[in-house]
């Protein structure tokens, strides 16, 4: 079921289909083909984590949908990644953005661009759920080296704290699922596209269930090929394991222990995977409906 809709009638709150017409290529409108060059720089310049600038970042509207309006310098304590509707009335990434679409995809946010390391997430616990960078005893946080695909997370999806998986005995990590879009593309911060999701690795990280989708974007010119777990390996050979190996060590740098995972390390199947989307997508909705208590202070709006 769908998520509580918002009871301001004034917020355009828009569809799956909404999304689907325009936003998978990070973001530059296909309307502007008078400032093509300056618009090619500048998404460029997103897709690898660049700074851009707030006329761009404010210009970048997807016509039905949304865009993404940077404030502050980056890399910057106060930099943030805000989205507006068609309207420019500011919506939340994590609540307005619906998961699923009408063709069976499920919409990705973009949070990290392949290649890059700035640690970006949505803010859960901020108002409107922009992204910022995650920070450690007040320091901005990047990872030790680039990540080699897209990530980002899926929308109205929550790995609820208090709920113990059956046989792996951890609990949610109180964070969307997360995604690993695995495709040639590498997408802007922010951008919203549609992807099918066929694979999942159950990765333990500090004692918490933290599910890693893996999934391509409907607009990737493999993603034709690709419908399970078994074509990946086949079209893509040996990259489960490269993202499951990096997703272990990249703490290691710094001294700490791998992560480790459950389900004997295997990237599990469409099939189980898309269970794990339906399963944290009702956790959302607990959460968000008042059924499950916010203990964990978290931004509802």
């Amino acid at each position: 079921t769908d998520a509580r809709a918002r009871s301001s009638s004034s917020r355009h709150v828009c569809t799956g289909d909404d999304f689907t017409h325009g936003v998978a290529h990070g973001g530059a409108r296909d309307d502007e083909d008078d400032d093509d060059d300056e618009d090619d720089d500048a998404a460029s310049a997103a897709a690898i984590g660049a700074p851009v600038s707030a006329d761009f970042a404010h210009a970048r509207g997807v016509r039905g949908g949304v865009h993404e309006r940077a404030t502050g310098d980056f890399p910057s304590l106060e930099f943030r990644v805000f989205f507006q509707d068609e309207s420019g009335a500011k919506v939340s990434p994590w609540h307005d953005v619906p998961l699923k679409n009408a063709d069976g995809s499920v919409n990705f946010i973009c949070e990290i661009p392949k290649e890059t390391k700035a640690k970006m997430e949505v803010a859960t616990d901020e108002k409107l759920t922009p992204i910022k960078q995650d920070t450690k005893k007040g320091k901005l946080r990047d990872y030790p080296y680039n990540i080699n695909w897209n990530y980002g997370m899926l929308p109205q999806t929550w790995e609820d704290p208090k709920h113990e998986h059956p046989t792996m005995k951890v609990s949610g990590d109180n964070d969307p699922v997360d995604v690993v879009e695995i495709g040639s593309a590498a997408l802007a911060m922010g951008s919203v596209t549609p992807v099918k999701p066929v694979g999942v690795y159950a990765m333990i990280d500090d004692g918490e269930l933290d599910w890693k989708v893996i999934a391509i974007s409907t607009s990737d010119p493999k993603a034709k090929d690709i419908n399970d777990v078994a074509d990946v390996e086949k079209h893509f050979p040996g990259e489960l394991e490269k993202i499951r190996v990096w997703f272990r060590d990249y703490k290691t740098p710094d001294g700490k222990p791998q992560n480790k995972f459950g389900l004997d390390d295997k990237c599990m199947d469409k099939a189980y995977t898309m269970g794990v989307i339906e399963e944290t997508h009702e956790f959302y909705n607990a959460l968000k409906s008042g059924k499950r208590a916010n203990d964990e202070e978290l931004s509802l709006e």
